[in-house]
């Protein structure tokens, strides 16, 4: 059975209990949603959202234990809003957003995900969405996939990759862009595969991955009933930054200039920050899952 990465952190975090109505964004195989419903038993409600179809029949497997506490449904999280209010829910009493590919995804090679297979371009979470890696690649400009390869990849080579990619077009399988990007970088820091960056970015680009996460953050805080709490795992520096900053810009009241002698902007606090640093694994799960080496847990409570 699929382990979540930083099970205990997040049962511990929510505080799931009796009656309570919470939330997994993510849902994935249902690994943190079984932790959650377990822990409020008998009555407490789970919504689960993903945007994986073939997930989520993996996560009503999972969770058919605890027949109708846990809903699933195929939403987007930042369809958020809508979902709470066709299920009647005002207010809830935990989120969690755990973000970035899963091991299913991974593992299923015909998803595109992975350089480690040779498989179509593809990296879609759902498979309605009309853009996919192999659009990209072979459609868009060479300064466009510079910007990508920097802005989402972080890629310090992004112009001479971009430029390899645009050279090898049509480039139709991961095994081809990956041999694409290894032919122009080395070794990535501790050791990560040259096209690891490449692939970060792309499917970024495809899911809209931060774009998403800036517009849920908002949403879920208005979602959250007093001293609820939100809890995010992300997998890389873009995601955490986002994070940090939001979680950091509402626990603060007055936004204004230090030296502006009256408060005018009148920004008032919702959150209190529960985690200054972001959580790490500890090293017994980093062993067992190497995968969960680069999560990171922040948590905040509503005001």
């Amino acid at each position: 059975m699929h382990q979540p990465v930083l099970y205990q952190e997040i049962i511990l975090a929510l505080r799931p209990q009796r009656g309570g109505h919470y939330i997994d964004g993510t849902v994935g195989l249902g690994g943190h949603a079984w932790g959650i419903l377990e822990a409020s038993q008998p009555d407490g409600l789970l919504l689960g959202l993903d945007v994986d179809p073939y997930a989520l029949e993996l996560a009503k497997l999972r969770l058919a234990e605890f027949g109708q506490r846990a809903m699933l449904i195929r939403a987007s999280y930042t369809d958020l809003p809508a979902q709470l209010e066709n299920i009647g829910w005002q207010s809830v009493d935990g989120i969690l957003l755990d973000l970035g590919v899963s091991s299913l995804q991974l593992d299923t090679p015909q998803r595109g995900f992975s350089f480690r297979s040779d498989a179509p371009l593809d990296m879609r979470y759902d498979p309605d969405n009309p853009v996919r890696a192999v659009d990209l690649v072979n459609s868009l400009p060479e300064s466009d996939i510079a910007d990508i390869l920097y802005r989402y990849g972080e890629e310090r080579r992004s112009r001479q990759v971009a430029r390899a990619i645009v050279a090898a077009r049509p480039v139709l399988t991961t095994k081809q862009l990956a041999g694409v990007v290894s032919s122009i970088t080395m070794s990535g820091r501790k050791g990560l595969h040259p096209a690891t960056r490449t692939f970060q970015a792309f499917r970024i680009a495809v899911n809209r991955e931060l774009d998403a996460l800036e517009k849920f953050l908002p949403q879920a805080v208005s979602a959250l009933a007093p001293q609820a709490r939100l809890a995010v795992i992300s997998f890389h520096s873009l995601e955490d930054r986002i994070v940090k900053h939001y979680f950091r810009r509402e626990s603060t009241g007055c936004l204004c200039p230090p030296k502006q002698p009256q408060c005018t902007c009148g920004h008032e606090a919702q959150l209190r920050l529960l985690t200054k640093r972001p959580t790490r694994p500890g090293n017994s799960e980093t062993v067992s899952n190497p995968r969960s080496r680069s999560a990171r847990l922040r948590v905040a409570e509503k005001i």
